[in-house]
């Protein structure tokens, strides 16, 4: 304001006067109650590390540490980044990181709400740790999380038996080589598969509504490209749709997704829905005994009635609402294309072909120039090819 400007005498009385009229001295409070907070979060996190369920528990309610405890972290901190004080006490919003051991290549980020109260000596302490609004769930909101390492895997799951997470396992550790075999090993070679206890928590953990992963046996998190830097992926499973699958079906979706974790590094803007579902399809069918028409029931009954598809499916033909029948088909045709490039130029041009496009950081031109220099056509050419396969696998 524009008198705050022209204090010129009274020293540093008449300034701390104007500063406490403002409300500055209210601002020096809240700081110190924030400093305060963060200290206690940070002897929270230390407790938490060390597996101290005292000191944990003296830092406020120990619900937390109780469905924590058997998550392997490396890692685990929060920084404030607002304090609200309240009448029960205050209220804060933070940044939490954490590293699960062994696996997460850079702290997952994730944002949570806490509450907070004062004893009657005016020590702080936690009374609730939530997600932030429009925050998804973390599997330890949901319940006592249990974690089952395999070979080349950990599943941590709420509300399953531990039998049921070392079937998971199984499924993860033939995956992962299998992928490997397939993609190289230019990747961690590790998966985490997070199992909860139904739909309605699978939904909960990616922060949308249930109704958009109904029939979705598996979904994989995690941010594209990187290269290397992005935290592990995770496979969340949906129990409800996965346990409607025979056991080559339950394989073939955990390969497939998989196969992302692999890929993600080379996965950007540029590369469509067709190839990223494409490929993971194409390893997940490979040692299989399904035939086109089995792997692809609903693209054969569109070619049987004479409707071979007029181009490879779009990113919006992939939405998880999109009609069941033409989500199908749009799997079965990107799994068509990539199985075409592996039988006509081999299976390491197809994976030449997904890192080429991958190195592009937008859509125009990627898919155009990759196939030019790896596969030696036109879209258009591609594009006639893959009609004709399809047409000679499904006709």
């Amino acid at each position: 304001m524009a008198g705050g400007r022209r204090v010129r005498s009274g020293g540093a009385a008449a300034l701390c006067l104007l500063l406490s009229l403002t409300g500055c001295a209210g601002r020096t409070a809240a700081d110190s109650a924030k400093g305060e907070v963060q200290h206690l979060l940070d002897l929270r996190s230390a407790a938490l590390l060390r597996h101290d369920a005292e000191a944990y528990g003296a830092t406020g309610a120990s619900t937390e540490y109780t469905r924590l405890r058997a998550l392997p972290l490396a890692s685990w901190a929060y920084r404030i980044t607002t304090l609200r004080r309240t009448a029960a006490g205050a209220t804060a919003d933070a940044d939490l990181t954490y590293k699960v051991a062994g696996y997460d290549r850079a702290p997952v980020d994730t944002r949570r709400t806490l509450s907070l109260a004062r004893t009657a000596s005016g020590t702080w302490y936690v009374s609730a740790d939530r997600p932030a609004d429009k925050s998804g769930q973390q599997l330890w909101d949901q319940g006592t999380v249990t974690a089952v390492p395999g070979a080349h895997s950990l599943v941590l799951g709420t509300g399953q038996s531990a039998a049921d997470l070392r079937a998971y396992a199984r499924m993860a550790d033939e995956a992962v080589p299998a992928v490997s075999k397939e993609w190289g090993t230019d990747w961690t070679r590790r998966v985490v598969v997070l199992v909860p206890k139904s739909l309605t928590g699978m939904a909960s953990l990616l922060g949308s509504p249930a109704a958009n992963y109904r029939g979705i046996a598996a979904v994989t998190t995690g941010e594209a490209g990187g290269a290397g830097q992005t935290p592990a992926d995770r496979v969340v499973i949906n129990p409800d749709a996965y346990a409607v699958l025979g056991a080559m079906g339950k394989q073939i979706v955990l390969t497939h997704e998989t196969a992302h974790v692999a890929t993600r590094t080379h996965t950007t803007a540029a590369t469509p829905l067709w190839l990223s579902e494409g490929y993971a399809d194409w390893i997940g069918y490979l040692g299989t005994d399904r035939t086109p028409a089995q792997a692809a029931p609903e693209l054969a009954r569109a070619v049987g009635a004479g409707q071979v598809p007029a181009a490879l499916p779009t990113d919006k033909d992939f939405g998880f609402t999109s009609d069941p029948t033409e989500l199908a088909r749009a799997y079965e045709s990107g799994w068509l294309a990539c199985r075409m490039i592996a039988e006509q130029w081999g299976a390491a041009r197809l994976a030449a072909f997904y890192r080429a496009v991958g190195t592009r950081t937008t859509r125009p031109g990627a898919v155009e120039s990759a196939l030019h220099h790896v596969l030696g056509l036109t879209p258009d050419a591609f594009t006639t090819r893959w009609q004709k396969y399809v047409k000679a696998q499904l006709g």
